[in-house]
């Protein structure tokens, strides 16, 4: 999966909102809870809880991060057999930026990929959206 998005909004503020993940239960209403691991300038380890419909699992992620290029998504726990992502940011001058995000997953088994596939597919096709919503909403 790969969505793209221009926002008038700098690569900056785009690379910390991503980076912010004790903020995801403020505007992700999927996500009812986070617990920050580790973060440094380099890496945010973080374990996401996923609640949709009474749907519950939980995704674990080092996220290695080259600020305000781009940030690494790598699994270390949850219910998938791979998981990788990538969120990169491109200047567009005064215009803001072009936001691009694109992920690669595989549930860890059939029943899991039934049972949440489409709850991860509809996580998935709106996360970008909702990143771009809250930097409207804290611009």
């Amino acid at each position: 999966m790969r969505k793209s998005v221009i926002v008038p909004h700098s690569r900056d503020t785009m690379f910390a909102l991503v980076d912010e993940v004790e903020r995801y239960p403020e505007f992700l209403p999927w996500c009812p809870a986070t617990e920050l691991l580790e973060r440094s300038d380099e890496v945010t380890r973080a374990r996401l809880e996923v609640d949709y419909h009474g749907l519950k699992t939980h995704i674990e992620t080092l996220n290695r991060k080259h600020p305000p290029e781009s940030m690494q998504l790598e699994f270390v726990d949850g219910p998938f057999q791979k998981f990788s992502g990538l969120w990169s940011f491109f200047p567009l001058g005064a215009e803001g930026c072009r936001v691009e995000f694109a992920l690669d997953y595989a549930f860890s088994s059939r029943v899991l990929e039934a049972t949440l596939g489409p709850v991860f597919g509809h996580i998935m096709e709106t996360l970008v959206e909702s990143f771009v919503a809250r930097a409207e909403e804290t611009a």
